[in-house]
C-alpha cells in the first residue's frame, strides 16, 4: 500500500531499473601514494593523469588532475571517491564523481597490488556515479544517476558505465 494515498502499489514500481551502456571510461593512474594509517584505515589517492572514454552515447577524453582518494579498509574492502573531468568529443566539459568498492580474495588483491593482471571475475569493483556539467547538450546528465562495473589495469582503471533508467 502507498502510505499517502492508500492506493495499491503497483508491481510494474517493483521492477528493476532498465540500464543502458553511456561508455567505456579508461582513466590512466599513477601510483597508489599512501597517507599512512588513519582512523578508518589507510588513507591513500591516486592521481587521474588522463584517457579515453568510447561509447556511442558519449565520447571524448579524461583530463589530466583527476583524483581518486581511497580507504583501505580492515576488513579488506577498498573504499573509493573519485573526481576528475571528461572533455566529450563536442568540447564540453562534464565533470564526475564516482564512489564505489573494490574487494576481493586476500591473494587476488594482493596480486592486483603488484600490478598484475587479475580477470574482473575474481573481484568486486563497482561504483555509483554522478555527473555536472553547463554544456546544454549534456544538461541531461545533471540529473540522472550511473553505475560503473569497473576493472583494475596495473596503470589504469577501466569502467563501462550504465545510466539507470
Amino acid at each position: 500500500m502507498n502510505a499517502r494515498t492508500g492506493d495499491q502499489v503497483s508491481e510494474e514500481t517493483m521492477q528493476a531499473p532498465e540500464l543502458r551502456f553511456l561508455c567505456r571510461i579508461t582513466a590512466r593512474v599513477s601510483p597508489v601514494v599512501s597517507l599512512g594509517a588513519a582512523p578508518f584505515g589507510e588513507r591513500r589517492f591516486v592521481p587521474i593523469i588522463g584517457g579515453e572514454v568510447q561509447g556511442g552515447m558519449l565520447s571524448g577524453e579524461v583530463l589530466s588532475g583527476g583524483v581518486d582518494w581511497q580507504i583501505q579498509r580492515s576488513d579488506g574492502v577498498l573504499d573509493i571517491s573519485a573526481q576528475y573531468v571528461i572533455r566529450a568529443s563536442d568540447g564540453a566539459l562534464i565533470e564526475v564523481v564516482s564512489r564505489g568498492y573494490r574487494h576481493g580474495p586476500e591473494e587476488v588483491m594482493a596480486r592486483l597490488a603488484r600490478g598484475e593482471q587479475v580477470s574482473p571475475d575474481e573481484y568486486y569493483f563497482r561504483t555509483a556515479m554522478s555527473f555536472q556539467t553547463g554544456a546544454p547538450a549534456w544538461a541531461h546528465l545533471n540529473s540522472v544517476l550511473a553505475i560503473g562495473k569497473a576493472v583494475r589495469k596495473p596503470d589504469a582503471a577501466m569502467l563501462d558505465v550504465f545510466l539507470i533508467g
